[in-house]
């Protein structure tokens, strides 16, 4: 059985809602859930995604319907500052990824790596051995499969006793992907990590801490690959400005102490 999610603890603004917790407090529910078998998932939003819900609804429902939602991106906790719901800080997938590994290697908890082409998976995971040496990695999978095998990848998965399920894939694959076979898998942790594995695996370089910091690792990756990345990160960081400048006008968000909400 699923703990009871505490529901007025979240931040809800833009038609989304995040889970207010650190890095740290996000590991400690991962932690709990797998030593009580409480299964949970965690979803994931940036600017880009949350622009991307109000116009694809599957998507939506498989990224709010998880058991946390998490703030990936640094413009989703300042839109949330702004707009009266804050934010403790931004909680990136890969980062809560590499916080939940070294736990998995004290503890003895099994994880699976799900996704990208299978050169890179075996690089991310040669990497992943040489930080984590003694970590149990129950078992691989490139991330190339049609919908109609994924009940069979859900059953391997479950066969290999993973208890964190780390998925490297894109959306909207990955969300639906945890949304409708997670409970199959019989992972207590699933966690979608869009292209960590790549990062990992020395295939894209992740922004340095002091653009991370003030926001700009989209503008780091659109540096990289300007011709493919440009027009959507300028496209979806426009709309994402003029989503939160709407809300701020429509003076949507209640006071502080309203109902539903802490300070």
């Amino acid at each position: 059985m699923k703990p009871q999610r505490r529901e007025p603890d979240r931040r809800h603004f833009l038609g989304v809602h995040v889970d207010p917790l650190t890095i740290d407090e996000t590991v400690a529910r991962c932690v709990k859930a797998v030593e009580e078998r409480a299964p949970i998932t965690i979803g994931v939003l940036n600017a880009a995604k949350i622009v991307r819900l109000r116009k694809d609804a599957r998507l939506s429902r498989a990224v709010l319907g998880c058991d946390l939602v998490l703030a990936d991106g640094q413009s989703v906790v300042w839109a949330a500052g702004l707009l009266r719901r804050p934010l403790p800080e931004r909680v990136a997938g890969i980062d809560l990824m590499l916080a939940l590994l070294p736990e998995a290697e004290r503890r003895g908890h099994r994880v699976y790596f799900m996704g990208a082409r299978q050169e890179v998976l075996d690089r991310m995971v040669a990497e992943v051995r040489r930080r984590f040496p003694r970590l149990v990695v129950a078992g691989t999978r490139h991330g190339y499969f049609s919908s109609a095998e994924a009940p069979a990848i859900a059953d391997e998965i479950r066969e290999a006793g993973a208890d964190l399920l780390f998925i490297g894939i894109s959306s909207p694959m990955k969300e639906l992907f945890v949304r409708d076979w997670s409970p199959r898998t019989g992972a207590q942790v699933t966690h979608g990590v869009g292209g960590t594995f790549d990062v990992l695996a020395g295939e894209v370089r992740r922004a340095p801490e002091w653009w991370q910091r003030n926001g700009l690792e989209w503008l780091y990756r659109v540096l990289q690959e300007p011709l493919r990345l440009g027009p959507r990160y300028f496209t979806t960081n426009g709309a994402f400005v003029a989503m939160v400048a709407a809300e701020l006008l429509r003076g949507r968000p209640r006071p502080r102490g309203a109902a539903g909400d802490r300070p």
